[in-house]
């Protein structure tokens, strides 16, 4: 219970610190809108080693997205696909919405299923905010999520990886 009270802890608190510089840095906007344009669709990988709360084991996870932007706007929506490598054959397959924060920031919010070995399918659902760095049409940067299914919480922090097109 703690571990999972200190991860939503530092996610809300990351976000919230993350939220208030977009703040400022609009009041330096005249325009009021962002300066970084976010492309209509998005394909990315995540990496990251995992951590399961009740099982108290760490493991190796990937993450694919494609998401597709909706046009003059920060909201996204689009399909996840998460493998868990280690001898559970966690998956994970979900409806993805997203949203940036700012320029650098975005949350999402993924509910999908889940199942082991083929087997079990259970409700899940993913929560995943990362921030990017830009060069061109690749972005990359830092990940955290917090998962939840009825077998078994996960924590992650790992690395993003995007193209956006």
């Amino acid at each position: 219970m703690i571990n999972k009270t200190l991860t939503l802890l530092l996610f809300f608190f990351l976000t919230s610190q993350i939220k208030a510089q977009d703040v400022v840095s609009h009041d330096h906007n005249h325009e009021g809108h962002s300066h970084h344009s976010h492309h209509t669709n998005e394909i990315a990988i995540a990496t990251s080693p995992v951590y399961f709360v009740n099982e108290k084991e760490l493991t190796f996870a990937i993450h694919f997205h494609y998401l597709h932007f909706i046009k003059d706007s920060k909201f996204g929506i689009g399909l996840g696909y998460e493998k868990i490598l280690d001898e559970h054959n966690h998956e994970t397959i979900g409806i993805v919405g997203s949203y940036h924060l700012n320029e650098k920031m975005s949350i999402n919010l993924s509910p999908g299923v889940s199942f082991e070995n083929k087997r079990n399918m259970n409700f899940a659902l993913h929560i995943e905010s990362a921030y990017e760095f830009s060069i061109q049409n690749f972005h990359f940067g830092p990940v955290i999520e917090f998962a939840y299914d009825s077998e078994d919480q996960h924590i992650s922090l790992g690395l993003h990886i995007g193209f956006g097109f």
